[in-house]
């Protein structure tokens, strides 16, 4: 099975094959001003079962664990597809948005609650984690 992430435009796209090891969501700052949304849902793949196809820009910066990661996104409309960093070298994250399939596996874990929206629910069944799932 393979699934397709894609920019906005169409014009950046993220082939990943079979299911994601992890489907997660995060609240910290950083995401919600990096997407503009109040809470980020990714996708974790090794690397050796995702390929590209488009043109990128990065941006890169440090996380909060000291170690870089890098943001690929769209250089015609903006869209953040995937990331990739220093902290776990072997995997890239593709943003559940990018896939617009409503029939996603849901998020196992939820990280950085501490700067969660309280009126956003949440399922009582996944992890729950003030900061960093580590």
């Amino acid at each position: 099975m393979e699934r397709v992430a894609q920019c906005h435009c169409g014009q950046l796209r993220a082939i990943a094959s079979g299911e994601p090891d992890r489907v997660y969501i995060c609240h910290c700052v950083a995401c919600q001003r990096r997407t503009g949304a109040v809470v980020h849902s990714g996708a974790a793949y090794p690397k050796t079962r995702v390929r590209f196809e488009g043109d990128e820009k990065i941006y890169a910066r440090l996380g909060d664990s000291g170690s870089e990661i890098r943001f690929h996104f769209c250089p015609t409309c903006g869209t953040s597809v995937y990331w990739e960093g220093d902290r776990n070298p072997a995997i890239y994250g593709i943003a559940v948005g990018a896939f617009a399939d409503p029939h996603f596996p849901a998020p196992t874990s939820s990280g950085w609650e501490e700067s969660m929206h309280r009126w956003l629910g949440l399922p009582d069944d996944i992890a729950h984690f003030p900061q960093s799932r580590s």
